[in-house]
């Protein structure tokens, strides 16, 4: 759901300032003070930009295809696709979505190694014609749907990236199993044009991904030992985060490319493109949450908010590493000189486990006074449900939209 745009100016290409950014939602929520304000997002577009801009000057040899599961915001969509960025589909319904957008099939991967087959039907159908596989099932179910369907074997890499959500027990081709497969699919007359990987979500350390292209490299060598047609696309997959830790994970992977296909490099016959999600989607998302009731125990303060881990929290069930978190008031918006409390904030939900945050510092806070959560929008509101009947589908998008500079009058 996407709330009525509201502009403000914003020099293009760049992030909002935070005191833009907060002035933004006390406008929002002074627009809807007439009743009680649920939670909402805000979604800026000129962070977009700017990290697209950061991927191609870093990785101009990469193109991304952006993972639609980690944020299908319609409005985020539609400016990933005016940016240029191709989309990596794991459903008939993300398909659709994109397609819907005007995009063309040919910036589609369908990155789902197990794809029902009334998927790879609809796949076929409209066009969509490069997708992952990593069994002889998958193989089985193309030859038949989509015979002409281009590949990439994925494959299982080496888990050493240190990251917090690992792949390897569900997807990718074993050492001893690449070879097999690319055989079934010779004998198929299917078309194994490339190789894909994933290090993992939120990897940290990138130098594991030099194992990871070897890999492919070897499957490559593979593929050409066999007699199949030379392979051309290296898909490199996830894992990467935005700030500094990007700079360090573009090098890695400039380095090793450099490393093991040289020639492919220097001639350009290799297409190399990557499924970055939490990369795009996580910090142009901000949440606002409002108290909706409160308790003091002791020396700790509890307060509930109306979203929560069932919500589009779901991550913390996870991972409470990075939560940022910033109170809004009603008494003192800035909450400066403000004594900070051990504060423990809930969810709306009857779930006991429905903790936001335990032991953070906040100053006293009351019925109505919000709470501001940045960097939201990646795996936030697209794992969030209706628990308890709190909708997570509900919840509103406003979206910080750009103004070019404006004439002064004279």
């Amino acid at each position: 759901m996407v709330g009525e745009a509201k502009l403000i100016e914003n020099r293009v290409g760049k992030p909002v300032s935070t005191d833009d950014l907060f002035r933004f939602i006390k406008s929002v929520i002074s627009d809807e003070q007439q009743e009680e304000t649920g939670p909402f997002y805000v979604l800026d577009l000129g962070a977009t930009r700017s990290l697209v801009e950061t991927w191609f000057h870093n990785l101009p040899m990469v193109q991304p295809f952006y993972a639609v599961k980690s944020n299908p915001n319609p409005a985020f969509l539609k400016e990933m696709a005016a940016l240029g960025t191709g989309f990596d589909c794991a459903s008939l319904h993300e398909i659709e979505t994109i397609l819907s957008l005007g995009v063309s099939p040919d910036r589609i991967v369908f990155a789902n190694t197990c794809k029902p087959e009334s998927h790879i039907k609809y796949a076929a159908k409209v066009g969509v014609n490069l997708a992952t596989f990593d069994s002889n099932c998958e193989l089985e179910k193309i030859k038949k749907w989509h015979p002409k369907c281009e590949l990439l074997i994925r494959i299982k890499v080496p888990e050493a990236s240190g990251s917090a959500f690992m792949f390897g027990s569900k997807f990718g081709a074993l050492p001893e199993e690449i070879v097999p497969l690319l055989k079934a699919a010779q004998e198929a007359k299917l078309q194994v044009v490339g190789v894909s990987f994933h290090i993992g979500t939120g990897a940290i350390n990138f130098h594991s991904i030099q194992g990871a292209i070897e890999a492919a490299k070897t499957t490559f060598d593979f593929a050409a030992q066999l007699g199949l047609p030379k392979m051309h696309i290296l898909d490199i997959g996830g894992g990467f985060t935005s700030g500094p830790k990007f700079t360090d994970a573009a090098s890695a992977v400039k380095v090793a490319l450099q490393k093991y296909f040289p020639g492919e490099l220097a001639d350009s016959s290799l297409k190399i493109i990557a499924e970055p999600g939490y990369f795009f989607a996580n910090s142009p998302f901000t949440l606002a949450t409002s108290i909706i009731g409160k308790r003091e125990r002791g020396d700790v303060k509890e307060y509930w908010i109306n979203d929560g881990v069932w919500g589009s929290m779901n991550i913390l069930k996870d991972d409470h590493d990075e939560v940022i978190c910033t109170p809004l008031t009603i008494k003192n918006p800035t909450c400066e000189g403000l004594k900070t409390w051990n504060s423990t904030v809930f969810g709306p939900t009857c779930d006991p486990n429905d903790i936001v945050l335990k032991g953070f510092k906040l100053p006293e806070l009351d019925v109505n006074d919000w709470l501001v959560f940045h960097n939201m929008g990646a795996y936030t509101s697209s794992r969030g449900n209706d628990f308890n009947g709190f909708k997570t589908s509900a919840i509103p998008t406003y979206i910080l939209a750009l103004m070019p500079p404006r004439k002064q009058e004279k």
